[in-house]
């Protein structure tokens, strides 16, 4: 996704990979964020929305390591909401942001 989003930030500018101009320089000239950073950000703001609900709320009930029956398809297994989750958790308690307690209940 990075790399979409570089080549569209580029073409923006009318510049090319082969002008050798770095990324951040980019980025700056531009005035934009990471796309992949603001994608984390709004995943854990909306956690945090699930997570102050209700026990009793819809949303909460959902189970999202839910368990299929049957064979398993070939090739890498998709990400799951949890997983991605957990490395956002992580990723935003090394940034230094407040992400509130450290356990999380899915």
């Amino acid at each position: 996704m990075g790399v979409a989003e570089m080549r569209m930030l580029r073409w923006m500018c009318g510049h090319t990979r082969k002008d050798k101009i770095r990324n951040e320089d980019i980025r700056g000239k531009v005035g934009v964020a990471e796309i992949e950073g603001k994608m984390r950000e709004n995943r854990l703001r909306w956690f945090g929305h699930v997570q102050r609900r209700p026990t009793n709320a819809p949303i909460r009930r959902c189970d999202y390591g839910i368990e299929v029956q049957g064979r398993r398809g070939r090739g890498r297994p998709r990400k799951t909401l949890e997983e991605t989750l957990r490395k956002d958790l992580v990723l935003g308690s090394n940034e230094g942001h407040d992400t509130g307690p450290s356990t999380m209940a899915f």
